[in-house]
C-alpha cells in the first residue's frame, strides 16, 4: 500500500455539502432482523426526500445482491460485510449526501470501525430496539422459522450474538412508537443538530 498515494481533488466535501444545502451524515440503523430497520429507514428517506434533501439508502439485503454477493453469514463474513459498507458510505458522505444504512450489524466493534471512518458528527447510530420475541413473531421473511429449524446457521439472535449499542445517538423503541413517530424522532434530532441548511 506504500505505493498508493491519495489524490486530492479540487472540489471538497464542504463544497458538495454547501451545494446540497445539508450537512452530510451517515445514519446507521442497527437491530435484529425484523426489528423494523429497513421500514423506518425507508420512511425516513421518503420524508427527507419530500423536504428536498439529497439522500441514499443502503439496505442489507440489497447490498448482498451485488457488492457483497460473495459473502456468507459467518462472523468473519459479517465483519467484512460491514467494513465494505462503511467504506461505501464514507464515499457517499464525502459526496455530500445524507446516507441511511440499515444493517443488523451485530458486533459493536464493527459499528465502531464504521464510526471511526467518519469525522465527528458524521455518524449517527440508530438502535432500532425491538425484543427478539417481537421480531420472531413478525418474521417477515420466514428467517427465524428456518433458523429455529436449523436450516440457517449463524442467525443473529438465535445462534449468533447481537451486541446492543453502548455508544449511540438515537434509541427507537418500536414497542411504544409507530414508524411515523420514529421518523419524527430522528428528524427532530437532525434538525436540532444542524443537518439541514434549508
Amino acid at each position: 500500500m506504500s505505493d498508493i498515494v491519495w489524490h486530492e481533488h479540487a472540489i471538497s466535501k464542504t463544497d458538495r455539502a454547501n451545494m446540497n444545502a445539508q450537512r452530510p451524515v451517515l445514519l446507521w440503523f442497527t437491530g435484529l432482523s425484523g426489528s423494523g430497520k429497513s421500514t423506518i429507514a425507508g420512511a425516513l428517506e421518503h420524508a427527507l426526500f419530500q423536504q428536498g434533501q439529497r439522500t441514499y439508502l443502503l439496505d442489507g439485503d440489497n447490498v448482498r445482491h451485488g457488492l457483497n454477493s460473495d459473502l456468507g453469514f459467518s462472523d468473519a463474513d459479517r465483519v467484512e460485510n460491514i467494513r465494505r459498507i462503511g467504506e461505501v458510505a464514507k464515499l457517499m458522505v464525502d459526496a455530500g449526501l445524507i446516507v441511511l444504512a440499515a444493517f443488523v450489524s451485530p458486533f459493536r466493534a464493527d459499528r465502531a470501525l464504521v464510526r471511526s471512518l467518519l469525522a465527528e458528527g458524521e455518524f449517527i447510530e440508530v438502535h432500532v430496539d425491538t425484543p427478539l420475541a417481537v421480531c420472531e413473531a413478525r418474521d417477515p421473511k420466514g428467517l427465524y422459522k428456518k433458523a429455529r429449524a436449523g436450516e440457517i446457521k449463524h442467525f443473529t439472535g438465535i445462534d449468533s450474538d447481537y451486541e446492543p449499542p453502548q455508544q449511540l445517538e438515537i434509541l427507537l423503541d418500536t414497542g411504544k412508537h409507530t414508524v411515523e413517530e420514529c421518523v419524527e424522532q430522528i428528524l427532530a434530532y437532525m434538525s436540532a443538530n444542524g443537518y439541514f441548511k434549508r
